[in-house]
């Protein structure tokens, strides 16, 4: 017993040590990014030069802060892990042959095409933009593929594709209500506005100067979203240098701008309204007549009067962390707004504070986080936008890197015909339960009580308590489980040498021993009924079964001497 007890601890040991050395493995480096404000048209501070200001808390302009937001004392894992998932993930959706890049965008056109904006081959580095913001790839070219994809939202199958030779780092993309498309390129810093689906290559309206970043009313640098009004007025969220929201008429002729650079390195010192580190995306509440704005490295969410650029409220929580990269509105339920965050602050990072990247809903009026989503209920790795329909029932979330798009379902859609089409089938087979799953298909009726039936592949993705999930299990995982059936064979195999060396008596502690249910008995016993039976030569007929091994199996189990059961989590 000494030896398995030593056997024993040293492949726990073991396996302690290999998991960790795998998480340390796998832990990423948060890379800095130059993300600096624009001095003048022409000047930039240099990049050396204001990561030391931001390091030591300078700003461009005297702010007095408020209290920091992370002192209240909540315990952010446990709050998070409380949130209920609202939205269910469609891992078998888009059914899409082609290899996108880094998905920058989605939004809807006026068919419910679901379209999305991707890089391509076109990867931002460090390297991509000089101090000065240009961008140093031009020579380059364009991206030779069509950077426009738009998906049926049923099936996720390929409908229509565009934008071929156009764009040089593409960012943000969004669809107003006469279906004409607006996009921005950092590369470029410039905003154009195309036709319905792009079928004229040329674009109707393009606004800043081709690889010229600026601060005028004429230039941009590294222009991040746009947001159009039903009346054509439309916003432009300016975001990576100049940090402002510029509004402009349907003819392009600029109507006001608001924001000031709030670069001070903590990322969770709320800054003053109209004070922005990169306003990322933009999303409308007409219900309110509001703008609001994703203040990405501050980690909250800005709402203006979109008549005057009025401030009107805030959002903020631990729960979202210090990173908001975009944000999406749908009027159910007195109106929500959902986001999603990202990993934790590339500058001014607090390592100690948890962070987790999701989706997050957040009711409009309360300012509270009412649930949580992601991909099978975990995180997403790098979120950069997403798009809510009109009645909340989906959720479409690009991510740069997995280089995808992601759909969610509201669980709210998901009505079953049969319970028998969400959970295991139980049968009776001569009395012994068997389990197995229908292949009977889901009936989902949505808001407009349009029913659609859905495979077992969609269903088992839906979250539910009779719902199946099928889950992949990782490489620590595997890993984990091979050598804890490794040790499991070795202590089977050590108890199985010792059981024979008690039994032959090479034993150190006694030849004498209790019989076991798996030792066959050497010697017939004085009595038995069946040799009793067998006396008698006229009667014919079946023999009685030997019961001493169940019995001393019994007897061992009654008195404790059996051996330790091991369990094992798979």
């Amino acid at each position: 017993m000494v030896l398995l007890t030593k056997l024993f601890r040293l492949w726990w040991w073991l396996i302690i040590s290999v998991v960790c050395v795998i998480e340390s493995a796998t832990d990423e480096t948060l890379s800095f990014q130059h993300y600096f404000p624009l001095v003048t048209e022409d000047q930039f501070l240099s990049n050396d030069k204001r990561f030391q200001q931001i390091m030591q808390g300078a700003t461009s302009a005297d702010i007095n802060w408020p209290d920091k937001i992370r002192s209240e004392k909540i315990d952010v894992k446990e709050e998070i892990y409380k949130l209920a998932s609202t939205y269910v993930y469609q891992s078998s959706w888009p059914d899409l042959t082609r290899k996108l890049g880094s998905v920058t965008a989605v939004d809807f056109d006026k068919d419910g095409h679901v379209v999305l904006f991707h890089r391509a081959d076109h990867v931002w580095t460090q390297a991509t933009f000089d101090h000065s913001n240009v961008y140093r790839d031009r020579e380059k070219g364009p991206i030779c593929n069509s950077t426009v994809l738009a998906l049926d939202c049923q099936t996720g199958k390929l409908v229509y594709e565009w934008g071929k030779n156009l764009f040089y780092m593409p960012h943000g993309l969004s669809i107003d209500q006469e279906d004409n498309v607006w996009v921005t390129d950092v590369a470029l810093h410039q905003v154009f506005k195309f036709g319905p689906r792009g079928f004229q290559k040329e674009p109707l309206m393009t606004l800043g100067k081709a690889f010229s970043p600026g601060a005028t009313d004429t230039k941009f640098c590294k222009p991040t979203a746009v947001a159009v009004l039903e009346s054509g007025d439309f916003f432009v969220a300016d975001g990576y240098c100049n940090a402002r929201i510029v509004k402009f008429s349907k003819k392009g002729e600029k109507i006001l701008s608001w924001g000031q650079n709030s670069f001070a390195g903590s990322s969770y010192d709320v800054a003053p309204p109209n004070y922005f580190a990169i306003p990322h995306a933009l999303a409308l509440v007409p219900d309110r007549e509001l703008i609001c704005t994703a203040d990405r490295e501050n980690g909250r969410i800005q709402c203006f009067f979109w008549s005057n650029g009025t401030f009107h409220s805030q959002y903020h929580s631990l729960l979202m962390g210090d990173r908001l990269f975009s944000l999406a509105y749908t009027p159910i339920q007195g109106g929500q707004l959902l986001v999603v965050n990202g990993p934790s602050a590339e500058l001014g990072t607090h390592p100690e504070h948890y962070n987790e990247v999701r989706g997050y809903v957040l009711d409009f009026k309360s300012k509270k986080i009412l649930s949580k989503f992601g991909p099978n209920d975990l995180q997403f790795s790098n979120p950069h936008d997403l798009a809510v329909t009109n009645n909340g029932l989906e959720v479409y979330v690009a991510e740069l890197n997995p280089m995808r798009l992601h759909k969610f379902l509201h669980k709210s859609v998901v009505k079953t015909t049969s319970l028998s089409a969400a959970k295991p089938a139980v049968t009776t087979v001569g009395g012994d339960f068997k389990y197995g799953i229908s292949k009977e298909p889901l009936l989902i009726t949505t808001a407009d009580n349009n029913s659609k039936s859905l495979t077992i592949d969609t269903a088992s993705s839906f979250e539910s308590p009779t719902a199946v999930s099928y889950h992949r299990p990782g490489g620590t995982a595997i890993l984990v489980a091979s050598l804890m059936l490794s040790f499991a064979f070795l202590t089977f195999a050590m108890a199985l040498l010792l059981a024979r060396r008690r039994k032959r008596g090479c034993m150190p502690f006694g030849v004498k021993r209790l019989r076991h249910a798996w030792d066959f008995p050497s010697k017939t016993d004085a009595f038995k009924l069946r040799g009793l039976l067998l006396d008698h030569s006229k009667r014919n007929g079946f023999e009685k079964l030997d019961q001493n091994a169940s019995d001393e199996e019994n007897e061992l189990t009654n008195s404790g001497s059996i051996l330790p059961n091991v369990q094992f989590a798979y």
